[in-house]
């Protein structure tokens, strides 16, 4: 009989629990335990948690993630954070313990620019206990980079990359709703993309991939973030949004080589 793969889920918010019903689904996979930080999921069964219909399923959440990953863990599924400095802690803790990692933070998709020192941090430690690290989803990971690399693949000559997302939020979880600022005034809007709270975090991230991946010597990566306001009153199934305020975000990636651009990456993504 072929050996299960041992999985952990770090994380088990909207994104780590669809991930955990999938991995449920599999033959091939044993979920062998989860992590949360919140200690109000402490103790409590897994499949009670993630609202799975053939709960419970006799796998209790832990808080601590030492307890869970010396369990002869083969994969952690790592969904907990979009920006790479808050999670190292926790990606160094679940390669220390000898576990591949699979991670949805969205700056480890692509991190050598922004973050060379962690970046080979993280490679050292991954080396050294000899597993594998990545960071991927639909974006960072797919969409908008490896797929207009595999599209790319065939052309004979790629002399610049444009790509161009529109997504409708209103049907997704309420933390990426947030995220994109619906339900904000202008003004809120901004002071946020300003904190560097509202984005949509990765697409220089693609546009990064993308450049160095094609040959581009692309020495500049700009982003900009505008608002899309809310023509008329919309309501999701998580909050609602009054004309005249914020239904989402318009934002644009450019990468350029000695003032040429080379690449546009253009996200609309609002509810």
């Amino acid at each position: 009989m072929k050996k299960k793969i041992r999985v952990v889920q770090f994380g088990v918010g909207p994104i780590g629990a669809s991930i955990v019903r999938l991995l449920r689904q599999k033959a091939s996979v044993e979920i062998a335990g989860a992590i949360d930080r919140d200690p109000g999921k402490a103790g409590r069964d897994l499949g009670e948690v993630v609202g799975a219909p053939d709960a419970p399923w006799g796998i209790a959440l832990s808080a601590r993630a030492p307890a869970v990953l010396g369990k002869h863990v083969d994969v952690v599924i790592h969904t907990t954070s979009s920006h790479l400095p808050h999670v190292m802690d926790e990606l160094l803790a679940c390669i220390s313990a000898g576990c591949c990692v699979v991670s949805t933070c969205e700056e480890l998709a692509y991190p050598f620019r922004k973050y060379p020192e962690l970046s080979a941090q993280l490679d050292a430690a991954a080396k050294e206990e000899g597993v594998a690290l990545v960071g991927t989803g639909v974006n960072p990971g797919f969409v908008m980079d490896k797929l207009v690399l595999v599209l790319s693949a065939a052309a004979q000559r790629v002399d610049s990359a444009r790509a161009v997302r529109i997504v409708d939020a209103s049907k997704r979880r309420l933390p990426l709703q947030k995220k994109i600022g619906a339900g904000m005034t202008p003004e809120e809007f901004r002071e946020q993309v300003a904190a560097g709270i509202i984005k949509h975090h990765g697409l220089p991230e693609s546009v990064a991939m993308v450049a160095d991946s094609l040959g581009f010597a692309v020495d500049d990566i700009s982003e900009s973030i505008e608002p899309v306001i809310a023509a008329e009153k919309i309501k999701t199934p998580f909050l609602e949004v009054a004309a005249g305020r914020v239904a989402g975000v318009h934002q644009i990636a450019r990468g350029t080589a000695a003032g040429e651009e080379k690449i546009f990456m253009e996200l609309q993504m609002y509810v």
